[in-house]
């Protein structure tokens, strides 16, 4: 196995380790922000290592948007402002209708029910807000790696940055 010391602790195959420094260098020649810089995507139930495109991420794992529904928003912002549950509600019901309103909160906890993995649409615009910045910054890049949370048992997905590559003996690697 090869550790990743900085990535939290986690260990690869020797091939995944050569993939990720193969890919890491490749990543490092890249000038310019674009959707087909590489994520990495690391499932530890089948244990697969897997290379997709920025752009192709939300496709692959679509970020829980329900808690962004333009009625909750709304009914956060009254209460923000200090209005009353009651209050926030009915105005909001006036505004959106009150279907609409309930189907907004249905499917935000119907969505909490069935877990997102902390992977919401905050979660992954702040991790393309970062990317980009990091990307844009001279110097070396890092490479993102997505540990996919195990659904069954309540994890996040966690978001590891590698700065360095693994160093991997390619010559000593054993028959696939």
């Amino acid at each position: 196995m090869v550790e990743l010391g900085r990535a939290g602790g986690l260990a690869l195959t020797p091939r995944q380790g050569l993939l990720l420094a193969e890919h890491w260098q490749r990543q490092q020649g890249q000038s310019g922000w674009h959707g087909e810089l590489p994520v990495l995507l690391l499932n530890r139930c089948w244990l697969r290592l897997e290379l997709i495109g920025v752009a192709e991420l939300a496709r692959r794992l679509p970020p829980d948007s329900t808690a962004e529904a333009p009625e909750l928003a709304r009914f956060r912002d009254l209460r923000q402002a200090g209005l009353e549950a009651g209050l926030a509600e009915s105005l909001c019901w006036q505004e959106f209708g009150q279907e609409a309103c309930q189907s907004a909160q249905r499917r935000f906890w119907q969505a909490r029910e069935r877990g997102n993995q902390g992977w919401t649409l905050a979660a992954y615009l702040g991790f393309l807000a970062q990317y980009r910045a990091a990307f844009e910054r001279p110097g070396p890049r890092p490479l993102p790696l997505l540990v996919l949370a195990r659904a069954q048992e309540g994890e996040h997905h966690r978001l590891h940055w590698l700065w360095d590559p693994p160093a991997v003996d390619a010559a000593n690697l054993p028959p696939e």
